[in-house]
This record gives structure tokens, C-alpha cells and sequence, in this order.
């Protein structure tokens, strides 16, 4: 191997082959040394060739050895003080993973040398360790970046139009009968025909991959041979996980399985987004593993407390990476940007987005990290979609984010939640969050496509769950069912767990087509989670992070195909009637040419809501008239179209109730076309008049549709 070395140049950051050999560049401030270490491939534990970087430029060191090729395995190790109290934890025992990899050649192998400090010694993180970590740490890996897109283009899906599916890459595939067993679980797994089949006949064009940059399985889970199933925990911000791929991670093959899963995702018309996490990092608190920024810059990478010892947790995590500072900042844009130039995907969900936004310690929607993704002309034309809060002080911003952002909306799900499991909660805020929560959104320019509508996500109980436990079942997280979420507003239906009681289950049934339905109705961008179409369990698992097993892997072979092929037909009832799915928000007046509201608010009596009817809180029942004239489409020139006009009759009450039809001038005719108490979707069996009493049955659904004329 020829190791002659030029100076290389500090940009870009990262490993960068560029035909004749490799560019090196690493940013470490507050470094008196940097060091770049060399493996054989055929044995990642055997170090070959360590080089002194010489050159530094801005506090990037960099270097460039020429006849060196993509497969390359490196690492890095930085000399400095070590001096936690101070805030650097510089320690040259330990290899580095570099914070830019395109790839990571596999997993931490667990050891007390993954410490930069000595385990059990009783000055705790004070105590500098001399054991090289260099066996037991993933490499980095050189990549050819090279790869045939042919022609790939973006959907493009408009916000208004976007149906997002929450899935995992590993669990949605990795018991599916129909894919082959090689490929199960990996990229591939998704890019299989089996896979984009059931993703087009569903009517999804959105995924949204939980983490799929490679993170790190905490070192208490391995001891309780558990694993970190979820992806939290992120540890190279640029590297598709090498356990999500079919072939030998050595390679660096995961980047273009990564690529060919986006391309022919694209090729069905499915975007792809990714949840992300730039809050923290997995390298935890101070008694946490020395694996990459700790020992490349502690200092430079961390929120640290005013004894610098200390990290700032506003994640919950053990610390928080600091995007006051420009070089994460730098990080975390071209990360970003690298995911949509590099590997095409279509936007991303921020997983604790207020972390980012924090100056000082206060959320700031001025803050600098929200001023760089909106002057960016990459990052900021693709879908951003804020989790908004952290576990801090103030982290709760449900609304309070930027224009251009859309966001998880919590108080949606807690409403809908609260309104179909009967609890105390006000008729005005239910009409809030199901036409597009404009109290939060409205007053700031934001449109409903602001409200990522959804009532279940992975953290938390299933739909299935949610309508089967009223309590959480964690027992398997080995944590004495402290963990999760204790507030999770479920409704047993009058059974804890699997019941054999027909008519309890028939009752959950019902539920399931209550929730979805209402979610399909709403306006905003409805969001699903993988398996709540054919009713995944978790049994009682409202935290299944660390099951990487049957528990959280989708069960195909006991998927509930009657409720699927209700969802399916809803979805695409929903995809087919754009006064679902407007792009401006209801005015509450009427319509030019038809001298009807464009919505209006019924008591079962026939007569429209007042002021006084939206204040009990003991009401379930309503009825909603939404206008089909007029809305504007989602059309390159923003024409008007007309859609039927509909109405819905919302009855959370335990008991059926007679519903009196609008007047005449709402419509004269109305056809049934969904009903949730017989399991009905656009399968039109009734027809009924103008001010007709029709019985309306307890916890249920219906919607009737006045047709064009």
C-alpha cells in the first residue's frame, strides 16, 4: 500500500474518494492531535497504519493519501487534555468513529474499553483509561458514491395530498411469507415488489422510516439481551444502519441497497422521509462509551452544564448535541443535505425538534437552526415535520413552529383519543383538531397541512391496543413497567387484554373503524402507523424501544384482513374527495353562487351549534356539513373544482341517538356511504331526505353524501 501523504484540503468533511485516492478531513477544535488509523479489511480488528494528520485549517485537520480505494476501513484518534471537569475528554486510546462516514462497517462490540475513562475505578469519569478500544469499534468505511439513478424523480406529493405511513424498516418485512428469507428485514426487504404492492393497493404515497441512521444498542440492554429496536440513539449521522442490509456490511454496500429501496420507491410513486435525530447522540451521559464527538470534541459537540463535567439533557437521553454552535450546525445541514442530494429522500420528521431549537435554554423559534433550514435552497423545499417538544422545561411547542413546518400534533391525538373512550372533553375543541387545529396554526399563515394528524405512532400503544388495555404491559422491557407513557387516554371496552367475549370484540372492532375513520375525515395530513391496519398487537406494550422480536415485528400471518379492507377502501374514499383534504382553511360562510356555509355545525335536533352547545363537556354528538363547491385544487394553475357536499354525524355516546338531517337548502338528498357500526365504506344502501330522523347508532360514524347534481 503506497502511504505517501499530501496535505489534502478541509473541505469536505468526511472520507471523499475522488478516483485517484482519499481526501481526509475531521473537524476538532480543541485537538492538539489528530491521528488517522488504517484497517484490513479481512480483519476490521487489526490496525495496519497509523498517520499523523499535520495540517489544520480552521480546525479541520485534513489530509489526502493517494492509491487508496473505496472499502477502506479507518478510524481516528485525537489527542488532547483530558480534563472532564473542564469539559475535554480527549482520550488517543480510544478509535473514533468519524462523525461524517458514508458507511460503518457493523456494531459496538461491548467492552470495558469503549470507556474513556476507567469502569469502576472510584473517581468514576475522572479516572483516564489506557485500554484501546480499537477491536471492539465499528469502522468507518470508504465509499464510492457513484450510482445509477436512472432518471430517478422525486413525487413530489403535495402536503394536502400526503398519506404518511410510520414504519421500520426491519419489522415491516421480517416475518412477511412472501418475501424471500434473505432479504427479509433489510432495505431490499421494502424495495420488494410483495412490499410497494401492498403499500399502492393500501393508497399510501409517504413513508416515514424510523431511524435509519446507524445508532448504537446500549450497553444495559445488551446485559439483558435487549436491543435498541427503535434507532434512537444515532451515532453516524451520514451512514444508512448496517444492520438494515442484506450483504456483509464491510462492503459499504448498505448505501446503494439504501439508494435502489428509495429509487423504486420513487418509481410507485411513494416518497420516502426519514425520522431523524440530531437532538442527541448514543454515546449518553458522562459515565457513557467514548465512540466518536465525545472524544473527537466533546466540548465543541455537547450542551455542557455550568460544571462542565456535566451535559445538559433535555432529551432524556443523558445529553443534548449543542445546535447553538456552528460546527453542529454545519453537521446537522450537511448531513440533512447529503440524504436529499445523495440518497433522494423527500423530507424528514424531527424526533424532539424543540432540543433543536433551544438558545440559551428557552425554545426559540428564532433560533439559528430554524434561520439555516430556511435559507437553505436544498433542505428547505423538502417536507419538514417537527416532533414538537422535548422532555425540558417549556419543551412543549405543539403550533409554535416556523412556517414551512409541519408538526406531529398531539393535541389531535389526545382529543380524538378523549372523545371516543368517553372522557370529559369540550365539543369546540373536538371541531378544532378535526378541521385542522386552526387554533394553533391558523394566526401565523400556516395552513391545515401544518397538523400531522395521527392516533397512534411507535412510541405508545397500537391501535389495536389502544382500544384493548387501559393500562401499559412493559414487563418485557425488564424495567418493573416503569417505563413508557402511564397517560395514555386507552379504553379497555371493558376487558384488559385478548377477551373472548364477542361482543367486546365486536366493540373494539367498531372502535378501530371510529378512530380511523374520524383521522380520513379530518383535515390535515393524516398519519398511520404500520400493522394498525390489520390490527397489530404489542399486547399491552406501550414502550417496545428494546423488542426487536416477534413483539414488535408486523405478524402477517394474523393480520385482521376485514379491517384492511375497510381501511383501504377508506383511504381511498378519502384520496377520492378532495373537500377532505383542503389546502385553505373553512371560513364558516357562504359559498359564492350557492348562498351555502362552506361548514356548518349541527345538533342532533337539526338546529346549528350555538356558542352555549360547544361548552359541554358532556356532549359526544354532532353533526358536520362540509361544502364540496369551489375548493381549490392542488392543479399547476390552482383551479377550482367541486366535490360532492357531505355530512357526518359524530355519536361517541354509549347509546344510539336520532339525528334529524339538515335542511332543505344543505341538500335534498343524502346517500349513506359510510357507516362504522356495519363496517360500510362507499357502498351506497340508503337514501335519504332533507330534515329526515334517522337513528344513529351508540359510538359510530356515519356519512352521507349529497351528490352533484
Amino acid at each position: 500500500m503506497d502511504l505517501r501523504t499530501y496535505p489534502g484540503e478541509p473541505f469536505p468533511l468526511g472520507a471523499t474518494w475522488d478516483g485517484e485516492g482519499v481526501n481526509f478531513a475531521i473537524y476538532a477544535e480543541n485537538a492538539s492531535g489528530v491521528e488517522l488509523c488504517l484497517f484490513n479489511s479481512t480483519q476490521p480488528e487489526v490496525e495496519t497504519h497509523r498517520i499523523r494528520i499535520r495540517e489544520r485549517h480552521n480546525h479541520v485537520w485534513h489530509v489526502y493519501l493517494p492509491e487508496l480505494n473505496p472499502g477502506l476501513l479507518y478510524g481516528y484518534r485525537v489527542h488532547g487534555p483530558f480534563d472532564p471537569i473542564n469539559g475535554h475528554r480527549f482520550n488517543a486510546n480510544k478509535l473514533l468513529i468519524d462523525p461524517y462516514a458514508k458507511a460503518i462497517s457493523g456494531t459496538v462490540q461491548w467492552s470495558d474499553a469503549m470507556f474513556g475513562y476507567e469502569v469502576g475505578h472510584p473517581d468514576e469519569d475522572l479516572a483516564f483509561s489506557t485500554m484501546d478500544s480499537a477491536p471492539f469499534v465499528p469502522k468507518s468505511i470508504v465509499i464510492d458514491q457513484r450510482f445509477d439513478w436512472e432518471n430517478d424523480q422525486k413525487p413530489h406529493v403535495p402536503y394536502h395530498q400526503t398519506i404518511i405511513y410510520e414504519t421500520h424498516v426491519k419489522g415491516f418485512t421480517m416475518t412477511h411469507p412472501e418475501i424471500p428469507a434473505a432479504i427479509r428485514g433489510t432495505y431490499a426487504g421494502l424495495a420488494h415488489p410483495v412490499t410497494i404492492n401492498y403499500l399502492k393497493a393500501l393508497g399510501i404515497n409517504a413513508i416515514e422510516l424510523m431511524p435509519v441512521h446507524h445508532f448504537i444498542t446500549d450497553r444495559h440492554l445488551r446485559d439483558n439481551n435487549l436491543t435498541n429496536y427503535w434507532g434512537y440513539n444515532t451515532i453516524g449521522f451520514f451512514a444508512p444502519d448496517v444492520r438494515f442490509y442484506s450483504g456483509n456490511g464491510i462492503s459499504g454496500g448498505q448505501v446503494n441497497e439504501f439508494k435502489e429501496m428509495v429509487k423504486t420507491l420513487h418509481q410507485a410513486g411513494i416518497e420516502v422521509i426519514l425520522d431523524v435525530v440530531y437532538n442527541h447522540t448514543g454515546e449518553g451521559n458522562r459515565l457513557g462509551p467514548t465512540v466518536s464527538f465525545r472524544g473527537i470534541d466533546n466540548h465543541s459537540y455537547y450542551r455542557l452544564t455550568h460544571n462542565r463535567r456535566f451535559y445538559m439533557d433535555y432529551t432524556g437521553t443523558g445529553n443534548t448535541l449543542n445546535a447553538r454552535l456552528p460546527s453542529v450546525l454545519r453537521l446537522i445541514m450537511d448531513s440533512l443535505r447529503y440524504w436529499v442530494l445523495e440518497m433522494h429522500v423527500d423530507g424528514f420528521r424531527f424526533d424532539l425538534a424543540s432540543a433543536l431549537a433551544r438558545e440559551l435554554h428557552d425554545v426559540d423559534r428564532l433560533s439559528a437552526f430554524f434561520d439555516i433550514i430556511h435559507q437553505d435552497p436544498v433542505i428547505s423545499q423538502v417536507k419538514l415535520i417537527a416532533e414538537p417538544w422535548d422532555v425540558g422545561e417549556g419543551g412543549y411547542q405543539v403550533g409554535k413552529f416556523p412556517p414551512g413546518w409541519g408538526e406531529w400534533n398531539g393535541k389531535y391525538r389526545d382529543c380524538m383519543r378523549d372523545y371516543w373512550r368517553g372522557a370529559d372533553s369540550m365539543l369546540s375543541e373536538f371541531a378544532e383538531r378535526f378541521t385542522g387545529s386552526s387554533d394553533l396554526y391558523k394566526n401565523d399563515y400556516r395552513r391545515p397541512t401544518a397538523s400531522i394528524n395521527f392516533i397512534t405512532a411507535h412510541d405508545g400503544f397500537t391501535l389495536h391496543d389502544l382500544v384493548s388495555y387501559n393500562e401499559k404491559h412493559n414487563e418485557a422491557n425488564k424495567e418493573n413497567n416503569n417505563d413508557g407513557e402511564k397517560h395514555n387516554s386507552s379504553w379497555n371496552c371493558g376487558v384488559e387484554g385478548p377477551s373472548d367475549d364477542p361482543q367486546v370484540n365486536a366493540l373494539r372492532d367498531k372502535q378501530k373503524r371510529n378512530f380511523l375513520t374520524t383521522l380520513f375525515l379530518s383535515q390535515g395530513v393524516p398519519m398511520i402507523v404500520a400493522g394498525d391496519e390489520i390490527s397489530r398487537t404489542q399486547q399491552g406494550n406501550n414502550n417496545a424501544y428494546c423488542q426487536d422480536n416477534e413483539l414488535s415485528w408486523i405478524n402477517w400471518k394474523a393480520a385482521d384482513t376485514k379491517l384492511l379492507n375497510y381501511t383501504t377502501r377508506l383511504i381511498h374514499f378519502y384520496k377520492s374527495h378532495p373537500v377532505f383534504s383542503r389546502r385553505k382553511w373553512f371560513k364558516g360562510l357562504p359559498i359564492k353562487g350557492t348562498g351555502v356555509e362552506d361548514i356548518a355545525w349541527f345538533q342532533p335536533g337539526g338546529e346549528e351549534m350555538d356558542e352555549e352547545n360547544w361548552q359541554l363537556d358532556f356532549a359526544k354528538s354532532l353533526g358536520v356539513y362540509l361544502n364540496g363547491n369551489g375548493i381549490r385544487s392542488s392543479g399547476p394553475k390552482g383551479e377550482a373544482i367541486v366535490d360532492d357536499s357531505f355530512y357526518i354525524i359524530f355519536n361517541g355516546a354509549h347509546h344510539d341517538l336520532n339525528f334529524k338531517l339538515p335542511a332543505k337548502k344543505f341538500g335534498s338528498t343524502w346517500i349513506k356511504l359510510i357507516d362504522t357500526s356495519l363496517d360500510q365504506v362507499d357502498e351506497p344502501t340508503e337514501i335519504h331526505t332533507a330534515e329526515e330522523t334517522i337513528r344513529v347508532p351508540d359510538r359510530s360514524v356515519l356519512l352521507f353524501k349529497h351528490p352533484l347534481s
